[in-house]
Formats: C-alpha cells, sequence, structure tokens
C-alpha cells in the first residue's frame, strides 16, 4: 500500500466522523432543550398547584409518570433510545397534563398521608456479617423441596416473600397506559402494553442472588402507594404447600392471582417453578391471564452466581387478542443473554404484533408480522419502546435491592400504629436482618421457625385465611374484601399475634 493513499484515506475517515459527530452534537442539544422544557412544564405545574392555581387540569400520573419519577439522566436515556416514529411512546404535551386522574387515586388512597418521602437507602449494617458457605448448608438436600430446607438468616434478604409479589407491581404504570388505550378502542396497543408489564417484573432478580423470608402461615402485607395510584395486599394463605395470594387496585384495572414455588436443588443450579395463575382485569370487562416461567439460579458452588428465566409465556385474553412469549435459556456461550421474543395475534390466529427485547432492561414491538433481527441495544428504527428498566440506586448493598425494593420494608411515619400484627414489616427477624444486627436476626428466624413448624397442624385442624378464600379446589384463592375498611377502624381484634413468644395454650391448641 502506498502511504499516501494509506494518509488519504485516514482524511476521508476523519472527515466522515466529525461531520457524524456534529450531528449527533446537535440532536442531543436537540433532545436535551426538550426535556429541559418538560421539567419547566411540570415545574410550573407544580407551583400552580401549591398556590391553588391550576393552570393544567392536573398533573397525569399516567403518561408523564415515566419521564417525572425517574432521575434526569433516566429520562435523558428514555427519550434517546426511542426512536422518531415511535406512536406509542410520545404523546403530544397536552395529553401530558389533562389526564383526570388525581381525583381516582385520591379516593384509592385510604392512608391519609398521600405525600409521602420514601427511603432511597437502607439502615447502615450495625454489625460486620460473617461470611457462612451454601454448600455446608445444602450439600445434604440435593433433589429436595429447598423452601422446607432451613438457612441461616445470612442468605436472606430483608424483604418477604409476600413483599416480593408486589415488585411485580414496580411498572404499574404500564397498565395504567393499557387501560387508557383499551378505554379509546386501540385493543392491540393495550395487549401490548400488559405483555411488557408480565415480562417487567423479572426486572428485580438481575443480581438478587439472596432467598426472601418464607412467611408464617397467616402474615400478610399491604402496600398503599397513592403516589402510584394503587394499593396492594397479600397473605400466606397455606403453609403446606407454601400458597400465597395477592390483590391489587389500580386506576381502571384489578390484579391477583396466587403462587405456590416449587424449588428443587440439583448440585450446582437451584430451579424454582411457579405454579399459580395471575388474572389481570380492567373496568370494561377485558381479562388477561398467564402463569410465570421457570426461574433457575446457576453455579452455587463454583463461578459466578447467576439468575436465569426460562420457558413460554402465554398470556390469554378473553377478547381480541392473545400474548406469546418465549424466554429464551442462557446457554454458556451466550453473548446476548436475558432474550424475549414473542407476538400478540389476534382471534383468527394472524399475527398483529412482534415483540421483542430482554427481560432486565427492555422491551420493544414492531407492527405487523416481521420479525427484527436487530439487535435490542440498537432497535430498528421502526421499532417502538413499550418498557424501559429504570436505573439502580446509586447506594447499592449486597442485595442488590432496587429503588422500589427498598422502600417495601420501611415504616413510614404513623404508618406502624394503623398495621395489623400479621404485616412483614413488623417481622422481627426480617426487621434485625435490615438493620444489621445479624445475631438478634438468626435468634428471632430460629425461634419463628419453631412456630413455622406448628403451621401444619394449625392448618390441618381447620385453620382457614383471613383475608382470601377459594372458590374450588382448583381455583385461584381471590380476596374477600374488607381490610382496608378493618384498616380504616383499627380493628385488628380477629388478627393472631404470629410474632409473639410461643405460649403453653399456643403449643396445646397446635
Amino acid at each position: 500500500m502506498n502511504e499516501n493513499l494509506v494518509k488519504e484515506c485516514e482524511q476521508i475517515m476523519l472527515s466522515e466522523f466529525s461531520e457524524m459527530h456534529g450531528q449527533v452534537q446537535l440532536l442531543h442539544e436537540e433532545r436535551t432543550n426538550l426535556i429541559d422544557a418538560l421539567r419547566q412544564l411540570e415545574a410550573a405545574n407544580l407551583e400552580a398547584g401549591a398556590s391553588g392555581k391550576h393552570e393544567f387540569p392536573s398533573l397525569g400520573r399516567g403518561k408523564y409518570s415515566e419521564c417525572s419519577t425517574t432521575a434526569s439522566s433516566d429520562g435523558k436515556q428514555e427519550f434517546e433510545d426511542v426512536s422518531e416514529e415511535d406512536e406509542p411512546s410520545f404523546h403530544d404535551t397536552k395529553e401530558y397534563f389533562n389526564e383526570p386522574n388525581v381525583g381516582s387515586v385520591t379516593n384509592l388512597s385510604t392512608s391519609g398521608y398521600p405525600n409521602i418521602k420514601r427511603r432511597t437507602k437502607l439502615p447502615d449494617p450495625a454489625e460486620k456479617e460473617k461470611g457462612v458457605s451454601l454448600w455446608s448448608m445444602i450439600k445434604d438436600n440435593v433433589g429436595k423441596d429447598l423452601t422446607r430446607v432451613c438457612l441461616p438468616v445470612y442468605f436472606n434478604e430483608p424483604i418477604s416473600s409476600l413483599q416480593k409479589c408486589f415488585e411485580d407491581l414496580e411498572y404499574s404504570h404500564l397498565l395504567d397506559r393499557a387501560y387508557e388505550y383499551g378505554k379509546s378502542g386501540n385493543g392491540l396497543l393495550r395487549a401490548l402494553y400488559v405483555a411488557a408489564f408480565a415480562v417487567s417484573g423479572y426486572a428485580s432478580t438481575e443480581g438478587r442472588h439472596c432467598k426472601p423470608f418464607n412467611p408464617l402461615l397467616g402474615e400478610t402485607y399491604e402496600a398503599d402507594f397513592p403516589e402510584k395510584g394503587i394499593r396492594f395486599f397479600s397473605e400466606k394463605v397455606s403453609h403446606h404447600p407454601t400458597v400465597i395470594a395477592c390483590h391489587c387496585e389500580g386506576k381502571g384495572w384489578k390484579f391477583w392471582g396466587d403462587t405456590n414455588l416449587r424449588s428443587k436443588f440439583w448440585g450446582r443450579s437451584i430451579q424454582v417453578e411457579p405454579v399459580g395463575v395471575l388474572t389481570l382485569e380492567f373496568d370494561d370487562g377485558e381479562v388477561f391471564q398467564w402463569s410465570k416461567v421457570t426461574s433457575t439460579i446457576y453455579n452455587i458452588i463454583l463461578g459466578k452466581l447467576y439468575c436465569d428465566h426460562h420457558g413460554v409465556m402465554q398470556i390469554r385474553g378473553n377478547r381480541q387478542y392473545s400474548c406469546t412469549l418465549k424466554f429464551k435459556e442462557q446457554s454458556i456461550l451466550e453473548r446476548n443473554p436475558h432474550q424475549v421474543n414473542g407476538f400478540v395475534e389476534d382471534v383468527a390466529g394472524k399475527k398483529a404484533a412482534t415483540i421483542f427485547g430482554k427481560w432486565d432492561d427492555s422491551l420493544y414491538y414492531v407492527s405487523g408480522d416481521g420479525i427484527s433481527k436487530t439487535k435490542v441495544s440498537d432497535p430498528a428504527s421502526n421499532a417502538s419502546l413499550l418498557w424501559k428498566r429504570t436505573k439502580p440506586p446509586p447506594n447499592i448493598t449486597r442485595y442488590n435491592l432496587t429503588s422500589f425494593a427498598i422502600t417495601l420494608n420501611e415504616l413510614t411515619p404513623g404508618l406502624q400504629e394503623i398495621l395489623p400484627p400479621t404485616d412483614s414489616r413488623l417481622r422481627p427477624d426480617q426487621r434485625h436482618l435490615e438493620n444489621g444486627e445479624y445475631e438478634k436476626a438468626n435468634l428471632e428466624k430460629q425461634r419463628l421457625e419453631r412456630r413455622q413448624r406448628m403451621s401444619r397442624q394449625l392448618q390441618e385442624s381447620g385453620w382457614r385465611p383471613r383475608w382470601f378464600e377459594r372458590e374450588g379446589e382448583s381455583e385461584t384463592f381471590k380476596y374477600t374484601g374488607g381490610y382496608w375498611e378493618a384498616r380504616g377502624h383499627r380493628n385488628w381484634d380477629d388478627c393472631p399475634d404470629i410474632f409473639g413468644e410461643i405460649t403453653e395454650e399456643l403449643a396445646d391448641s397446635a
């Protein structure tokens, strides 16, 4: 090669790069200005709300929340990732501020403290942790159900399985959006956003290697989030098999289901198979049902611990659209893990849209039967963003809890006084673990496990759930009502003190 020819090629390349860099910089400035304009509109609306003068009918929670509830860098990234042809993700500014939903949020909340400041980090540990070998704990339990194996508190994260169920509602705004699209007659986009919601529940599992606390029989958990327009309730309704039932009310929709986790240890991995049906019902009568896919935790003994979800998820609708999603199992040489692919089809079996993405990052769709071969990190220009995961918190602990999960076990001011004695936030071993008091947490866990051993006898003697009821042997547990009314009157007379000391009378009754 001639040296002059090489230099000439370099000059051409640098010239092209310089031109492209200028275009990118201009695009960056335009989008930064757009985000600044949105922030100014939000600030003006908040100031008007504080002074009692509303320039807009209300500050919409549905569409606008994706930009306003995340950090500024998140908002910037979200706008950069979406193409200009992404119609479902971009809306006229007027639409952001005209959703008349503040009233419905207020009516939904019975807490009396709608403006709640939630924490952004866990308490600093009071003690230094002592490492424990997982292999030494479970080597004699190969092939057994791990829900019946007692592990030290070191392997737990400071939330219960009841609270873990509520993590599936972190991106509940997707259901708000699905409700609005269905109400306006767009059934396809409703089905797409329901699919995005079903996938988004897995995002918080990335990097989570500790197990949640197994609730006691009759243990409950409530979550009143007026800022999200939802309230949630769950209860452990069966000890053997372990079954957790939940119910959530949102803006124009209800979500409920029960879950029985079957877990097995296979030497190098732990496999968890959820058994149960999740149901989503909109106020207009449209219903979607699905079951979760299999989850596996790999490299228990050697190597880097990681979690993967795999299998086929069928989201069945009772009207025009249903959805099929395939969670691809991660192989040893997989360069692009956590992939999800699927499609929405109508009652005639015709594919209306193709879905692709990653369960720990984002989900996109393309209208019609076209299957995109484009990488998720660089979606095609005709692909529209359905959902994107929020960034992790800056204060990461070994539990790898998300910003949303950090708030789940928090006792906000005035909350403890109105909770029933069965709420997970009042569980002592879980509270000690959150505070980093590991010795106390282990002692309390051992004490409560003695109570847990009596649960099967209590269940066999005719014990029944307080807030849920199963209509038939094969039916899902459904919320019977009354919890939020009892909470309003602070009437917990029929709720036992399940975290208290074991008395002789209790032992005799068991």
